[in-house]
């Protein structure tokens, strides 16, 4: 193509992109001014656009192709205290009218609630400069080169060691998405969002015919930043590999050294249990405990949605509260709850910037980039104080009682003797009370690596009990 031709193209483009961005933006606007006109006492309209791609390969074959764009909009309206929410996906003139229509009508007739309503007006708000969210290059390859890049992952993980017999697929997947948020009380805000990724899932054969799968992948916002599929193929074989040979072990009471993926995954059940919903509802362990000791003087957990380039991050959440940093257990002390604001509201407190939100319904309750303050100990050393013990690698089913904090789940992971792995154990149950547990956190690893919205170092907790034989 004549590069002047080309240049000209890209401009089209961008003007064509900005001209739809706009659209949504006052789609938005409308639909709240006209819920206002239709007798909303207060309204908010979400619009919400993206395009995906995924591919997935399994020894060398495509299984899965996927490439789907989607759009929709969403408008809730109160009426005093009551409150009605519908969607479409019909952005015509009589389908924005009908779902405008049917939201109005519902607030007539559901129940009156005393907390219901938006956030203040002085609670509104947004983040400004650029968060690095979103990166076009997440679509820069062509599908038939995304779909390589599944196999160059796959055969990596197939090559890597004769071991690997199989492979339970590899693959590459590429996310956009644009969210615009109006309100009210004026509040207008969007932004714009990007993911790709590479995964593969390779299957190990060991001498006693025990067959054994493990996974590694790589998340970006920009597809710059993405490890190589041979890196990623590497080390799925690595952690495959290591699987081979489990031996069961006798039920002991030894120190646990969790990974940084089975210690995030701990952290996931700590932010249930911070969340307002269940808080409000009484249906967690620490409902009542603001300004308590929770956990260890070690211990300090923070919420951050402003991080740069965060997979949690936002510049606003889903009621049009400006996102921020909260502090949730600082040195043990449980110090904050995440909130929206109903939440907020039944419990007298003031919304933390954590609202969730679909585009129907009401707003529900997510973390921002939530993590464990990292120590200043490798793994390495922490696994070396100990001379009998578990490093565990993998949980396998739910264990979790929230309203008294019991744990127990399987799990999988790798014998520790005179401060070295040694072999690998399965059918294997962790167990213990999250609040002791918490508090019997003796090491706190400096290896903090954010591949999602919730991240923790690798983290040692004594007074567990191993159950197996």
């Amino acid at each position: 193509m004549d590069p002047d031709v080309a240049f000209q193209s890209q401009i089209i483009n961008r003007e064509s992109q900005i001209d739809f961005m706009t659209e949504l933006k006052d789609i938005a606007v409308d639909i709240v001014s006209r819920a206002m006109a239709g007798g909303a006492t207060a309204a908010d309209a979400i619009v919400r656009e993206g395009n995906e791609f995924s591919t997935s390969v399994r020894l060398g074959d495509v299984e899965t192709l996927k490439e789907a764009g989607s759009r929709a909009v969403g408008v809730r309206v109160f009426r005093g205290k009551r409150v009605g929410s519908t969607y479409s996906t019909d952005f015509s003139p009589q389908g924005l009218q009908q779902m405008l229509d049917g939201a109005l009508e519902l607030a007539k007739v559901t129940s009156e609630d005393p907390n219901a309503g938006m956030p203040e007006p002085s609670e509104l708000g947004q983040l400004s400069g650029d968060l690095d969210l979103y990166h076009e290059d997440v679509y820069s390859l062509p599908p038939q080169e995304r779909i390589e890049w599944a196999r160059r992952a796959e055969k990596a993980s197939m090559s890597a060691d004769p071991r690997i017999t199989g492979s339970d697929g590899a693959g590459f997947g590429a996310t956009t998405g644009h969210m615009v948020l109006a309100n009210s009380h004026g509040f207008v805000g969007e932004y714009r969002r990007s993911f790709c990724s590479v995964v593969s899932i390779p299957v190990a054969t060991g001498e006693d015919g025990a067959m054994q799968r493990d996974y590694w992948d790589s998340v970006s916002r920009s597809f710059s930043k993405l490890e190589s599929p041979e890196a990623v193929g590497r080390v799925a074989a690595q952690r495959t590999l290591r699987r081979l040979g489990a031996r069961k072990i006798k039920t002991a009471r030894v120190p646990i050294v969790f990974d940084p993926i089975t210690a995030q995954a701990l952290l996931d059940h700590m932010i249930d249990a911070v969340n307002g919903g269940a808080i409000y509802r009484s249906a967690s362990f620490l409902a009542g405990k603001l300004g308590e000791q929770v956990a260890g003087e070690n211990i300090t957990m923070i919420d951050d949605g402003t991080m740069t380039g965060g997979f949690g991050t936002s510049p606003f959440d889903g009621e049009g509260v400006a996102s921020r940093r909260t502090v949730v257990v600082e040195k043990g002390v449980l110090k904050s709850y995440l909130l929206n604001t109903y939440a907020a509201r039944k419990l007298g407190l003031k919304t933390t910037g954590n609202a969730s939100r679909g585009v129907t319904g009401n707003p529900g309750i997510g973390c921002g980039n939530f993590f464990l303050q990292p120590g200043e100990r490798s793994p390495q050393d922490i696994i070396r104080d100990i001379d009998g013990g578990l490093y565990v690698i993998d949980f396998l089913g739910s264990g979790m009682n929230l309203v008294t904090g019991d744990f127990s789940r399987g799990a999988t992971g790798i014998w520790i003797s005179k401060g070295e792995l040694t072999y690998p154990v399965d059918e294997i149950t962790v167990a213990g009370n999250f609040q002791d547990m918490w508090r019997n956190v003796t090491a706190i690893g400096s290896d903090l690596e954010f591949r999602g919205s919730v991240a923790c170092p690798t983290i040692r907790i004594d007074g567990m009990t191993v159950a197996g034989e």
